[in-house]
């Protein structure tokens, strides 16, 4: 029995009009979230990840509905991004955050390309911006998203995270959401471990209250107690690396 109709089945016992209005809320919002996952657009490989990525729960604990305003740093292939889109349909937004070409890149290199190519297949809600920490958004949002790549943007030479995070911090309408996904390094392991393309949790949520955030909750979705830390996430199994969520909230 899924949550919204646990939630539905109590509302009927109790004949509380606010639990209606809870459960259908709930089952709504279910619903939604799951025909966005089922959209026949995402690519079989997607779909494939849905599994170990597990999308629906996910989304679900960051909140993101109909109508949602989402800024996502740097999406990759997409793999949130069409789902997002989908959910948060035309009454929402999703700004795709990608990093500017490196220096000296080769002319035509567009880090953003695959992203664009998804907004013009039927995705009109999809907005691509460069993520520059000085940047800002044409809007706050409800939603800051980053999935397995905060250790990517600390692995940058030179980095310094508190003005990313701090950019994050300014999107937001107030309280509003980040959520950070990432490969998990050893606790308390610092910047060490980050050539394994991990991050250490700890860090990360030092980082980003630094710049003004709370604390909001945490998901233990994608643990897998299994991962001893000690190898590269790119050599563990694909879906099978221990990953935190961390949601972290503006203050009101």
């Amino acid at each position: 029995m899924t949550i919204g109709k646990r939630i539905w089945t109590a509302a009927l016992c109790l004949g509380f009009s606010g639990y209606l209005t809870t459960a259908l809320t709930a089952d709504n919002g279910a619903a939604a979230i799951a025909a966005a996952v089922a959209d026949a657009g995402r690519p079989e490989a997607d779909k494939a990840r849905d599994a170990d990525r597990k999308p629906a729960e996910v989304i679900a604990f960051a909140g993101i509905h109909a109508g949602s305003k989402v800024a996502e740093m740097w999406p990759g292939q997409g793999y949130f991004t069409r789902i997002f889109s989908k959910l948060v349909g035309p009454q929402g937004v999703v700004y795709a955050l990608m990093p500017p070409p490196p220096p000296n890149a080769p002319p035509g290199r567009d880090p953003g390309a695959g992203i664009k190519a998804i907004a013009d297949s039927g995705y009109p809600n999809i907005k691509v911006l460069n993520l520059d920490p000085a940047m800002q958004l044409p809007e706050q949002v409800d939603v800051v998203w980053t999935s397995l790549n905060y250790h990517d943007m600390h692995n940058r030479p030179n980095a310094d995270m508190a003005p990313t995070n701090r950019l994050a911090f300014n999107a937001l309408k107030p309280g509003g959401v980040y959520i950070v996904i990432d490969h998990a390094a050893e606790k308390g392991s610092g910047t060490r471990d980050l050539a394994l393309h991990r991050s250490d949790e700890e860090l990360v949520k030092t980082e980003v209250k630094s710049v003004g955030f709370e604390l909001g909750a945490e998901s233990q979705l994608l643990r897998h107690a299994d991962d001893t830390h000690k190898q590269s996430s790119h050599e563990v199994a694909r879906g099978k690396s221990d990953q935190y969520v961390l949601l972290f909230r503006k203050p009101k």
